[in-house]
C-alpha cells in the first residue's frame, strides 16, 4: 500500500510539476516587450477625427522576449476580437488596454494581471473607449467617444477610479483628444486637433488630471501630424513621431526639452525615409520605435541608437502583421500626485487677462492703430457678451464651468481686431491668467496688480445676473 501512495505522490508531483513550468512559459516577466499587431493588409488612415486610426480591427496584443528570439510569442488576447493601446502599470505587473470582445461590441477599457493573464472589465459604456493611461491615485485617463448636434463627434478625455468608478469628464472643448500620456510631474499630455467650427492643426496639449491648466504644450509647422502617444524620460527630453508631409508618406523622431517644448525641439531621423508608429525610451542610449522602411515592407520592432542616430536591422518582425505600438513590461517611477482645487460645490471658475494688446508683435505702428477696448466671448453655437476692458488691457471674468468659450478682441467701433483664440474651459473653482492676446509664449508676467482685478469679476455669460445662493464665492 505504501508503494502505492509513493507511487501516486510522485506522479502528482510530476504532474505539478509540469503545470508550474507551463504556467512559468507564460508568465511576463519584467524585460519582455508587449506589441500591438494589425493585420498587413489594413491601411486606414484617418488622422483627423481619429476614429479609423484608433479603432482598428484584428488587432492583438503580444508578449515577446526580444533577448531571446527562440520563445514564441505569447498572444495575450486571443478572447477579443481586437485588442490595442497596453500601458504599463507602475508596478509592472500589470497593463491596461482597449479592446472589442466581438466585432459588434464597443471598444472598452480592460485590465490584465501579466501573472496569469486574467483579465477584468472597467469601463463598460456604449460609446468607444481608447487611449487610456495610468494615473497616481489608483485611477486612469482615457479617450471616449462623444457626439454633439452641432460639434458631430469628439473624443473627449475622462477620468475614473480602476474599478470603473467616479468617471469624471475633464475636456469640453469642440477637439479630438488622443493618444494620452502621464509626464512625471503629474500632468497627462495627449494630442489634441479643433474640430468646430473649423478644423485646425493638430497640437500636444497638457492638463491637470482634474482637467484645470489645459493649455498648449507644443506645436509643430502648419498641416504637422502627430503619430500615437510622446513619451518622457527621467531627464526631462520627450519623444514623439510627426510628419510634414499631407500624404503621411514619411515621418520622423523628434525630441523637445519639458522645460522649453515650444523651442527646444530637434528632428532625429531626417536620414531616415520611411514611416515611424510609435517610439519608446529603452535605456540612456537607445529607443525601441515600430518602423516601416516602405509601402512595399511590413513594419517590425527596431532599437534607435541616439547616439548616432541609426536603426539598428528589426528585433522583431512578423510575416502575417504590422507592428505598431510597443510597451516595456517593467516597473517605473510613480508621476507626481497632483492636487485638485476643483471644487463641485462651486459652479464658476475664474479667468484673468494682464493685457488685451500685449501682442506678439514687434511692429509698435500696428499696435498704435489696433488698440482693442473690449473683448468678445463666444461659444460654441451663440454668444456669450463683450466686455470692456481696462485703461491698461486688462479683463476679469467669472465664467460658468465647463463651458467651452473663446475671446476676440474688439475695437472702439466693434471690429474684431484679433482671435478668436483658441477654446478654453474653467473647471468648478478653477482660476486661470493670461499675460495677454498672442503673446510671446515665455513671456514673464508684470509684478503687479491689473485694475481689471480690484473690481468684481464680470459674469459671463452676461445674461446671467446672478449664481445660485449655494454657490461657495471665489475671493
Amino acid at each position: 500500500m505504501s508503494k502505492i501512495k509513493t507511487y501516486l505522490n510522485l506522479v502528482l508531483n510530476l504532474l505539478a510539476g509540469i503545470l508550474l513550468l507551463l504556467s512559468c512559459k507564460q508568465e511576463i516577466r519584467p524585460g519582455m516587450i508587449i506589441i500591438t499587431r494589425i493585420p498587413q493588409d489594413y491601411n486606414e488612415k484617418n488622422y483627423i477625427t481619429g476614429e479609423f486610426w484608433r479603432y482598428i480591427p484584428n488587432s492583438q496584443l503580444v508578449a515577446i522576449d526580444i533577448h531571446n528570439r527562440t520563445k514564441k510569442p505569447i498572444i495575450l488576447t486571443k478572447d477579443f476580437f481586437s485588442a490595442r493601446s497596453p500601458e504599463v502599470s507602475y508596478d509592472g505587473k500589470r497593463i491596461l488596454f482597449a479592446a472589442q470582445q466581438t466585432k459588434e461590441s464597443p471598444w472598452q477599457i480592460w485590465e490584465m494581471n501579466l501573472s496569469n493573464h486574467k483579465t477584468r472589465l472597467i469601463i463598460a459604456l456604449k460609446e468607444n473607449c481608447t487611449d487610456l493611461v495610468y494615473l497616481p491615485g489608483n485611477r486612469m485617463a482615457f479617450s471616449k467617444w462623444v457626439e454633439n448636434d452641432v460639434t458631430g463627434t469628439l473624443h473627449q478625455l475622462f477620468t475614473c477610479n480602476l474599478d470603473g468608478s467616479d468617471l469624471r469628464q475633464i475636456t469640453y472643448h469642440p477637439h479630438a483628444n488622443f493618444a494620452s500620456t502621464i509626464l512625471n510631474d503629474g500632468r497627462i499630455l495627449c494630442i489634441s486637433r479643433q474640430l468646430y467650427p473649423e478644423q485646425g492643426d493638430q497640437i500636444y496639449m497638457v492638463m491637470r488630471p482634474d482637467g484645470t491648466k489645459a493649455d498648449m504644450f507644443y506645436k509643430g509647422a502648419h498641416g504637422v501630424t502627430f503619430y500615437n502617444r510622446a513619451r518622457e524620460t527621467n531627464d526631462g527630453r520627450i519623444y514623439f513621431i510627426e510628419s510634414e508631409k499631407a500624404d503621411h508618406s514619411e515621418n520622423n523622431i523628434a525630441v523637445i526639452n519639458l522645460n522649453r517644448p515650444l523651442f527646444t525641439k530637434v528632428n532625429l531621423t531626417s536620414q531616415i525615409h520611411g514611416i515611424f508608429h510609435a517610439v519608446l525610451p529603452f535605456t540612456s542610449e537607445k529607443l525601441l520605435v515600430t518602423f516601416k522602411p516602405s509601402e512595399k515592407k511590413r513594419s517590425a520592432l527596431y532599437e534607435f541608437n541616439l547616439t548616432d542616430n541609426s536603426l539598428s536591422r528589426p528585433v522583431y518582425d512578423d510575416s502575417e502583421y504590422e507592428i505598431t505600438e510597443v510597451a516595456l513590461v517593467n516597473g517605473y517611477n510613480r508621476p507626481k500626485k497632483l492636487p485638485s482645487e476643483v471644487d463641485f460645490g462651486v459652479k464658476t471658475g475664474l479667468i484673468m487677462c494682464q493685457n488685451i494688446n500685449l501682442l506678439n508683435t514687434d511692429s509698435s505702428e500696428y499696435l498704435v492703430k489696433h488698440i482693442a477696448n473690449r473683448i468678445e466671448v463666444i461659444g460654441i453655437d451663440t454668444a456669450y457678451g463683450r466686455v470692456h476692458v481696462e485703461k491698461n488691457g486688462s479683463f476679469y471674468l467669472k465664467v460658468i464651468a465647463d463651458m467651452p468659450f473663446r475671446v476676440q478682441t474688439l475695437d472702439e467701433n466693434g471690429n474684431v481686431l484679433n482671435g478668436p483664440g483658441g477654446w478654453v474651459w474653467l473647471r468648478p473653482n478653477e482660476r486661470r491668467g493670461c499675460v495677454g492676446c498672442h503673446e510671446d509664449y515665455e513671456l514673464v508676467p508684470e509684478n503687479k496688480v491689473p485694475m481689471a482685478v480690484e473690481k468684481p469679476p464680470v459674469i459671463i455669460p452676461q445674461e446671467i445676473s446672478e449664481i445660485t445662493e449655494k454657490e461657495v464665492e471665489l475671493e
